[in-house]
């Protein structure tokens, strides 16, 4: 069976930690623990979030003035060679040297009238105060809103349409290798006019991007690993409860936030519908229970 597996940006780096190289690759070595028992039992795709890293790497572009800022295409082809790299130095550290694993730039296709442009909602780099936010907001023409008890940058996240690299993704599979790609959702692009393709300012929603990949690679199961170990039902309340398993018509009664929660319940409800497999919204820590069915949210037909 084929797994994909997404890695919350916020399962690599945790909301609030320093978003130094050391503390990311540590976060990558607890994530390959979790994650090299499943390459000898299934055909294993890791996908990954970037928004704090992309956030971080376009704070660090706009610091050196004596060129124009580099677009967010750009710097997130460059968070999938970074944390594709450090997933693949981790994982090979824990499993035999023949085992075969390959780190793909993926380039996915957006609708440029997707009205999403104009709705910025994806948080991306470092949380702030909320009279930091606005302040940078104001300075820096930024796109800012609440992300749990901080605030972030946010910005466009359109629907993904296409996935370019499928035929060299299958053949990899086909061929014993476990892949890593569309991390960040991947790099996103439009189609001009003239019919070329070029890179656009957005980031896409990498559960919404893995729940494509699962469904084009006739993937049984996608999981969307978070630093929860669930769906909550008034979360953030004495009355908090997790939602153990639901059909995707039972999930779409609930409203969910839209830059966190909501994106991972619509893309688990996507792939369950369309595909007619499985999907699971859990903490890291517990894979192999959300493989067995028996942690995290698990979404099913009926």
């Amino acid at each position: 069976m084929r797994v994909v597996v997404a890695l919350g940006g916020n399962a690599l780096l945790q909301r609030g930690q320093p978003m130094t190289a050391e503390i990311q690759r540590e976060n990558v070595a607890i994530a390959a623990k979790s994650l090299a028992p499943l390459v000898h039992d299934y055909q294993l795709v890791i996908s990954h979030g970037n928004g704090p890293q992309v956030g971080l790497l376009s704070l660090q572009s706009a610091a050196y003035t004596e060129v124009e800022e580099y677009p967010l295409d750009i710097l997130g082809a460059q968070t999938e060679g970074m944390i594709g790299y450090m997933i693949e130095q981790e994982l090979g550290n824990l499993l035999p040297m023949e085992e075969p694993l390959a780190t793909i730039l993926t380039m996915v296709e957006v609708d440029p009238e997707d009205p999403a442009f104009d709705n910025p909602t994806k948080p991306i780099g470092p949380v702030y105060s909320e009279e930091e936010a606005r302040a940078l907001a104001e300075e820096r023409g930024w796109s800012v809103a609440p992300d749990g008890e901080h605030w972030r940058r946010v910005v466009a996240s359109p629907e993904p349409q296409r996935i370019f690299e499928m035929r060299p993704i299958h053949w990899l599979l086909e061929n014993g290798t476990t892949v890593i790609c569309a991390g960040g959702g991947g790099i996103p692009t439009v189609y001009k006019p003239d019919g070329t393709l070029e890179g656009v300012e957005v980031v896409i929603d990498k559960d919404r991007a893995s729940a494509l990949l699962a469904f084009e690679l006739d993937a049984g199961l996608l999981i969307l690993a978070t630093d929860t170990d669930g769906v909550y039902l008034d979360w953030g309340t004495e009355d908090a409860r997790r939602i153990e398993r639901a059909t995707p018509e039972e999930m779409e009664l609930h409203d969910f936030e839209e830059g966190s929660m909501g994106p991972k319940v619509e893309a688990a409800c996507d792939f369950v519908r369309r595909s007619g497999g499985r999907a699971v919204i859990g903490a890291l820590s517990d894979l192999e229970g959300m493989v067995a069915g028996t942690t995290g949210t698990q979404f099913v037909l009926e």
